[in-house]
């Protein structure tokens, strides 16, 4: 079937969170607002977060985002607290393989909402999203060996580390080599 005929929910639900889809416009201030600030502890890990966007660039990206979710390419989902309604993150389907059929979770949090176990939720409940909505065979996490807070959410929810691939990428800067450590769960 062609991926674009796949019926896809705009808004999942957990515990405590509700995973939503980027909206066609709108969504860009406060996700720019999480960024700013959560930019120091984003920056190391990130290429989008070298410097401070602009709101305008910001939502640009949802939307672009949003596009993408309705063709079917990836599906990223805004995290909110189900009581507060506050902004906590984003986490996501991409790197799609429709053939396989497989895909990658990337996800980035607002640094006042680490800690508390809100993205491994999210993680957990996209996970079971892509096995039981579209059948995915294989989910993918992948992250920088040195970034132990990622790490520690592909850990904590039974994912096995198939291997560390040595100066495989660059460091969000640029700056120098790093270690990609790549962890996946099968159905």
């Amino acid at each position: 079937m062609d991926p674009i005929l796949f019926d896809v929910p705009l808004q999942l639900e957990t515990e405590r969170l509700i995973l939503r889809a980027p909206l066609p416009a709108g969504d860009g201030t406060f996700v720019n607002q999480a960024i700013r600030d959560s930019f120091q502890e984003l920056q190391p890990w990130l290429p989008f977060a070298q410097e401070i966007p602009a709101v305008e660039e910001t939502e640009i990206n949802l939307r672009n985002a949003h596009v993408n979710f309705l063709k079917r390419e990836s599906f990223r989902f805004l995290l909110f607290h189900k009581d507060t309604k506050e902004f906590i993150g984003t986490t996501g389907l991409q790197g799609i393989d429709w053939d396989i059929p497989k895909c990658e979770i990337g996800y980035w949090i607002n640094t006042r909402f680490s800690g508390k176990g809100y993205m491994s939720e999210a993680v957990k409940e996209l996970v079971h999203f892509g096995f039981n909505h579209f059948n995915f065979r294989r989910i993918e996490i992948r992250c920088e060996s040195t970034n132990l807070k990622s790490r520690s959410i592909p850990e904590k929810l039974g994912f096995e580390l198939e291997g560390i691939l040595r100066n495989e990428d660059l460091s969000a800067d640029g700056s120098r080599l790093t270690d990609t450590c790549v962890y996946s769960i099968i159905k």
